[in-house]
């Protein structure tokens, strides 16, 4: 059996992150681990530091339960280098060069309308791009 993953960021406002990559993804809040009702219900089962509260971080998942899981967590320290491991956002669908950079093009649009960033376009190859807190990520067509 495959072993499934969770990626976590590291964000100094967690739920902006969070909202940007749930419209980047298409991911939605995971609900609680059971047997929580809530999520402030789960720390309290396991005693944790006043200072480590939910309200500091933010889990997502894929609705369908393919992707992996991502935690985006409140940390006090700024980003202060390049990523050395980014997420590929694959975009759909088959056609010509020409198409499927277009597809490509109108997605890294569409997260710059969420707070995104464009930081390098490779014609018709992908978009390198970043969060609204500086994590890269890049835009590119799913494998045909």
């Amino acid at each position: 059996m495959a072993a499934r993953i969770s990626l976590t960021l590291d964000a100094t406002d967690a739920r902006v992150l969070a909202a940007f990559w749930k419209t980047a993804l298409g991911y939605i809040d995971e609900p609680p681990p059971p047997p929580s009702a809530t999520r402030e219900e789960g720390p309290a089962q396991y005693e944790l530091p006043e200072d480590d509260v939910p309200e500091d971080g933010a889990w997502l998942c894929d609705p369908d339960g393919v992707g992996p899981y991502l935690s985006i967590l409140t940390v006090p320290e700024p980003k202060t280098a390049k990523n050395r491991l980014h997420i590929d956002i694959r975009v759909p669908g088959r056609g010509s060069p020409d198409e499927r950079w277009a597809r490509i093009r109108a997605e890294a649009a569409r997260l710059v309308r969420a707070g995104g960033t464009v930081l390098v376009e490779v014609d018709h190859q992908h978009v390198v791009m970043a969060d609204p807190e500086g994590n890269e990520f890049c835009v590119a067509a799913a494998s045909a």
